[in-house]
């Protein structure tokens, strides 16, 4: 997708631009489809538009459809100008956006409101750049409340899914330092323990062999000096020593939990990947403006489709 040279700056000018149900197609369109539209069913060029219905049909396999097909937006009988607004709104709040003000705003219920923001995020999933490489710190994080302070029923239902100190989820993270001011980048994956076999393999997917590595003590991550430049530091003794240290990671993690405790309050183990997605994407993407951020948001909403069943698998709805 190629953004186009009239994209909004502002939430404000975001909501106003896409009101106009034929200007927010177009735009899409243009993004979606910058070299004539392709029938999403069987790739051909030779489709008709039917304006009334703001569709097309194709002349090959004579399937009709719209902007949303193939898309996250794919049944959803809200409008491009609900949808394009909580993309905006989404992609561009530093500490996330709770589906109870995208409800607000947009004027749809919370529970729509958060079926929507968990479409968004499948889109904000990205494996798209190459290993990380030169100076890499790896850190764990336990995110999550005690089990012993939840309701027996829910205490239950978290204990099932998930593992590590007194219930929590476990959450490791690789960063990338950049020698630019603010260019770092980050992945994240949940992982089941912290022990070596699940760690190890984590970093030397992720992190390019001869690399610095930078991680604690923990000593599930001694053996990575076979293949990288390891070193450690014992946060008993010391925080930084020369450039040993995981701060970056450090200061990440208090990005991410101050998002979940301030904005979504409560997270289940279960939906926790679209958020650790959410934060990695706006952190990978902090050094460009709103509008390319929001048009990033939007390249990589085609082939990505969420069901609500899907969605919510064997629990009930989330209020976050």
């Amino acid at each position: 997708m190629k953004p186009e040279s009239n994209v909004p700056q502002t939430l404000a000018q975001a909501i106003n631009y896409f009101a106009d149900p034929d200007r927010a197609l177009e735009f899409m369109v243009n993004l979606r489809w910058p070299n004539g539209v392709t029938c999403p069913h069987c790739k051909g060029k030779k489709v008709g538009f039917l304006s009334t219905r703001r569709i097309w049909k194709c002349g090959g396999c004579k399937k009709q459809f719209s902007i949303k097909v193939g898309t996250i937006f794919e049944d959803s009988a809200l409008g491009l100008d609900k949808w394009l607004p909580a993309m905006w709104m989404i992609a561009n709040c530093k500490n996330g956006v709770s589906s109870y003000e995208v409800g607000r705003e947009l004027g749809v219920t919370q529970k729509t409101a958060w079926f929507m923001l968990h479409r968004i995020r499948l889109a904000m999933q990205t494996d798209a750049f190459d290993l990380l490489s030169g100076d890499v710190e790896v850190d764990e994080t336990f995110i999550g409340g005690k089990a012993k302070n939840m309701h027996r029923g829910r205490r239950a239902r978290v204990i099932r899914q998930r593992t590590g100190v007194a219930g929590k989820a476990i959450v490791m993270g690789i960063l990338e330092r950049s020698p630019k001011k603010g260019g770092s980048r980050v992945k994240l994956q949940m992982v089941q323990t912290t022990k070596r076999r699940e760690l190890m393999p984590m970093v030397e997917k992720h992190v390019m062999a001869g690399s610095r590595v930078y991680t604690d003590a923990h000593m599930s991550y001694f053996g990575l000096a076979q293949d990288y430049f390891h070193s450690t530091v014992d946060h008993a003794k010391e925080y930084v020593r020369g450039m040993s240290h995981t701060n970056g990671m450090e200061n990440f993690w208090s990005l991410l939990k101050r998002t979940i405790r301030g904005t979504y309050v409560s997270v289940e183990p279960f939906h926790l990947p679209g958020y650790l997605c959410e934060q990695a994407f706006r952190f990978n993407t902090r050094d460009g403006g709103n509008a390319a951020r929001f048009v990033m948001a939007l390249g990589s909403i085609v082939g990505r489709r969420l069901t609500y069943r899907g969605l919510i698998g064997a629990q009930g709805p989330q209020t976050a």
